[in-house]
């Protein structure tokens, strides 16, 4: 069955229009519940970042939820992935998140969350959509749901943070950037590094409602970059809106990105003995990751672009560890979700365990050129892919690059653009290479 709501990380759209109003979330709730409420607790947490339009969707999920005959507790701002754990600890019959990630603020989207703490399976979400076709059947008052407020969720997410950091080691000695976005994790991250030890220097951490992931956060790196530079920091911590994303910046104002943090940690855990089976990165992971890991003769897998597809290839080979490049990181043996504050823990008992800065940490892998570009065509019946000159341009290129290089064209999925991405070891032969796909897939999508 083919999903009208449900993308790749649930319902996600600009606030006011459809499906992102109140009417639809009430109704949301409602077929929610409807499906959850066939289980023992009765109970579903709504957590939330720190957009305005939170405050509308929260009630409004209530309602619904409240119109089924179940009770929502509410955890106010509060990390996706906080969600998951608490969801996990309260036996609730699920988690909520009112976040739209690191979007602007004028966007807002919701996902889902099962009693274990991964995402609700397809079927579920299925099944929620179906109950959205239909008129809304209140329960009987005597069964109505009623809603309470977890007071202490932050607390409790601080402590299972610190609790994923190697016990015998403290953060002490180290000065730390913590970039919150002004996001959900203002609050909390702070704490987490400060309460092990570190001397922590916040920013991004004065939510207005209006100015999550604005100029601040790890989509906008720049003031972090800055900042460690100007304090002489150790290094720099940047977390999204929502808290699942993770950039850092070592203590040369060198960016970090999510591949550089999978080879951190998967080496570590490797010089450990406690690496279970490989990494799984996506079809836009750098072909330095590929490499780098072969050298330590850690398997390698790539899955489509999207945290969900991680997850699924991890759980398909019974691996623990892996992300993409944008900064999802996920560590199974720590977490079922990705988890930005947990991934930045496990980089930072790399480098406590290890002696090693974080730029030294990174050194052993070398980051190819990578150019990516983006061709618009007529769309319709017209698939550019399915030319046979695209077809051959892309070969001609292989060919050229052999293994130390590599193609990928992508659609999109919401508009008519193919996106190129070339990558090899030189970045004028990577820049002309993709120019010269980019015009075939322009010529055959006229």
């Amino acid at each position: 069955m083919t999903r009208k709501y449900f993308g790749t990380d649930g319902i996600r759209g600009k606030v006011g229009e459809h499906p992102v109003t109140p009417d639809f979330v009430l109704k949301l709730g409602w077929a929610a519940g409807r499906v959850l409420s066939r289980q023992g607790s009765r109970k579903v947490l709504i957590g939330k970042d720190t957009r305005i339009s939170g405050y509308m969707m929260e009630s409004a999920l209530e309602a619904g939820l409240s119109a089924a005959g179940l009770k929502a507790a509410l955890l106010g701002p509060m990390p996706t992935p906080a969600v998951a754990y608490l969801t996990r600890t309260f036996r609730a019959e699920a988690g909520i998140v009112i976040s739209a990630s690191h979007n602007p603020y004028y966007d807002n989207g919701i996902k889902f969350f099962s009693a274990d703490g991964s995402k609700l399976p397809d079927e579920l979400e299925q099944e929620i959509e179906q109950y959205l076709e239909q008129p809304i059947e209140c329960v009987e008052s005597g069964e109505l749901g009623k809603a309470l407020r977890i007071d202490d969720a932050a607390g409790r997410y601080i402590e299972f943070c610190k609790g994923t950091f190697p016990a015998q080691e403290s953060l002490e000695g180290l000065k730390i950037v913590v970039d919150c976005a002004h996001g959900a994790t203002y609050h909390i991250a702070p704490a987490v590094f400060s309460e092990l030890g570190a001397e922590v220097i916040a920013m991004g951490v004065e939510p207005d409602g209006l100015n999550i992931n604005e100029k601040v956060g790890s989509t906008a790196p720049d003031a972090l970059i800055e900042r460690v530079l100007a304090e002489e920091a150790d290094l720099g911590v940047a977390l999204d809106g929502d808290g699942d994303r993770l950039i850092l910046v070592d203590q040369k104002g060198v960016l970090i990105d999510g591949d550089e943090i999978l080879y951190i940690i998967a080496r570590h855990l490797l010089c450990q003995g406690r690496l279970n089976g490989g990494v799984v990165g996506t079809q836009m992971a750098n072909l330095g990751l590929e490499l780098a890991l072969k050298t330590l003769g850690i398997p390698f897998a790539r899955a489509k672009v999207g945290d969900r597809y991680v997850m699924e290839m991890l759980k398909e080979r019974g691996w623990t560890l892996g992300g993409e490049n944008s900064g999802h990181i996920i560590c199974l043996n720590q977490t079922t979700t990705g988890d930005g504050i947990v991934a930045a823990l496990q980089v930072l008992a790399a480098m406590r365990e290890s002696g090693l800065s974080l730029y030294e940490l990174r050194s052993g892998m070398n980051k190819f050129p990578q150019v990516l570009v983006n061709v618009r065509y007529k769309g319709g019946s017209i698939n550019p892919l399915e030319s046979q000159g695209v077809q051959d341009a892309v070969q001609a290129v292989e060919q050229e690059l052999g293994e130390r290089g590599r193609v990928l064209l992508r659609k999109s999925g919401t508009e008519p653009l193919i996106r190129v991405m070339v990558e090899g070891e030189q970045q004028e032969q990577v820049q002309q290479l993709a120019q010269k796909i980019a015009q075939q897939v322009e010529l055959a999508g006229k």
